[in-house]
């Protein structure tokens, strides 16, 4: 995207005979389902105590989430240029909502984690068209505009979850404790779904083909061949079926590729589009976006287990720890849509190596300050200010590239990057936190810290090779809208 493309003075509306800005409904959306990935890390040790949970059951509260989302998203993104971006929005919202309660309701871990997985099947029919939705609603500066609002309240959801789960649990309405963290959504997802209609146009691709249900098939077996064994391997000291699950999935994933040249070259839809890969640009960006997104559950699901449950503190002062953090990365992604104009792919190398240091910084305090949580601050805010620096010029990078005639694949496999690494990062470094507990949460923290700081230097290395500048693509006449 060239400066003097940035630089057109734009407001941020969508074109003229379009109903008003889409962007509140949207970012309420985004920001639901971003933080119930991560509202219920402060919340874990109560549901441990409450329902008797075990340490793999705490693992698919988190990671179950991220796995329906993940292995969803694509078919969202699909199923929203098939029928309507808007309609499968609204589908997803429902049952959103409808997951939310039974999450409330849970009598038991096995409850709690069926629904945690019918949430992350609602985040997967939302997010690739509320990225689709912003896609063909801006063009030019007003796409980077909302892409940062989009970026920023991702982050902030993140980062701030923990401190919105703190409050909750602490305020205990009606005497609901952890339940209220869910029960929450029930209200707020009304409210959007109630003022969708009026706020969205409809918009669908003029050409989406029908939907694969094999491509859906092979990478829903791909992945969850990948991530369980993972997460089940360290409490079930790792069984022979394990292993044999972890090799069994890049096979099953290639399948699913070779299927979907076969598909794309008999003229059929494939769920993945072979041909959106031919840019180098979206590939690297892509891949750095998986990167990324590996490291950040993980940290704050072991930071959040640390505080609590190593250090003692309940899920409000956890939350106000998890303050910091949100707070530098609110400080830096409020200027990171000018820097990354000026820096470019080097902000996003920066803000890795940040994120590596704020890691590194937080480590030495576990080990040299164990007294005090004041010790963590530096690390926090370093931490923080990293995130800031990385989520917008990433989100950018790979949305620049978008053809509004595919804009629900392309942002179905922007997302799906994001909650793939999620489920995996947290799926991976559960395996070294929760394997090093025998030696206390001070040494499983330490390790785990170890891990991400060397996974976010190879993410500044990734960023190195992301395109200089990008070109946005307008709005193409095929797409077609109603209000």
């Amino acid at each position: 995207m060239t400066n003097t493309e940035l630089s057109q003075p734009q407001a941020l509306q969508p074109p003229p005979g379009r109903p008003r800005s889409p962007l509140p409904v949207l970012m309420t959306a985004v920001f639901a389902i971003v933080l119930d990935f991560f509202v219920v890390n402060v919340a874990l040790p109560s549901v441990q105590a409450d329902l008797h949970a075990s340490s793999a059951a705490t693992e698919w509260i988190v990671a179950g989430y991220g796995l329906t989302f993940a292995v969803l998203i694509i078919t969202g993104g699909r199923l929203g240029d098939r029928l309507g971006r808007r309609r499968v929005f609204i589908t997803g919202m429902t049952l959103f909502v409808l997951a939310s309660a039974l999450c409330g309701l849970a009598n038991s871990p096995a409850v709690l984690v069926a629904a945690r997985f019918a949430q992350g099947a609602g985040g997967a029919l939302i997010s690739p068209n509320v990225l689709a939705i912003i896609g063909v609603s801006y063009t030019g500066a007003a796409r980077v505009r909302a892409i940062t609002v989009y970026g920023m309240v991702m982050g902030l959801a993140a980062a701030g979850g923990q401190l919105i789960g703190g409050l909750i649990i602490a305020a205990n309405p009606l005497g609901l404790s952890w339940r209220a963290i869910f029960l929450v959504n029930i209200p707020i997802g009304l409210a959007a779904l109630a003022i969708t209609p009026r706020q969205i146009a409809e918009s669908r691709a003029t050409e989406p083909g029908r939907l694969d249900l094999r491509g859906v098939t092979l990478a829903t077996l791909g992945l969850v061949a990948l991530v369980l064994p993972l997460v089940e391997g360290t409490t079930q000291r790792w069984p022979w079926w394990t292993w044999v699950s972890l090799a069994l999935s890049p096979a099953i994933l290639a399948l699913f590729a070779a299927d979907q040249v076969r598909a794309e070259r008999q003229g059929r839809s494939p769920l993945l589009p072979p041909s959106l890969f031919r840019r180098p640009e979206l590939v690297s960006g892509l891949v750095t976006q998986l990167a990324f997104w590996c490291g950040q559950a993980a940290l704050f699901l072991v930071l959040a287990l640390y505080l609590q449950l190593g250090r003692g503190l309940d899920a409000m002062q956890a939350g106000l720890v998890f303050t910091v953090l949100a707070v530098a990365y609110l400080a830096t992604s409020l200027r990171a849509p000018a820097m990354t104009l000026r820096f470019g792919r080097r902000l996003i190398s920066v803000g890795a190596l940040g994120l590596a240091a704020g890691e590194g910084v937080l480590l030495l305090a576990v080990a040299e300050r164990p007294g005090s949580v004041a010790w963590l601050v530096p690390g926090l805010l370093l931490t923080g200010a990293g995130m800031g620096l990385c989520i917008t010029p990433l989100t950018s990078t790979v949305l620049a590239h978008v053809d509004p005639q595919r804009a629900g694949a392309v942002t179905g496999v922007l997302s799906t990057m994001q909650q793939v690494g999620n489920s995996i990062g947290v799926a991976v470094t559960g395996v070294i936190f929760f394997g090093q507990l025998s030696a206390g949460y001070a040494r499983a923290f330490k390790l785990s810290l170890a891990e991400l700081s060397c996974l976010l230097v190879a993410v500044a290395v990734l960023a190195a090779v992301l395109p200089r500048r990008t070109r946005p693509t307008a709005a193409a006449p095929a797409e077609r809208q109603s209000a």
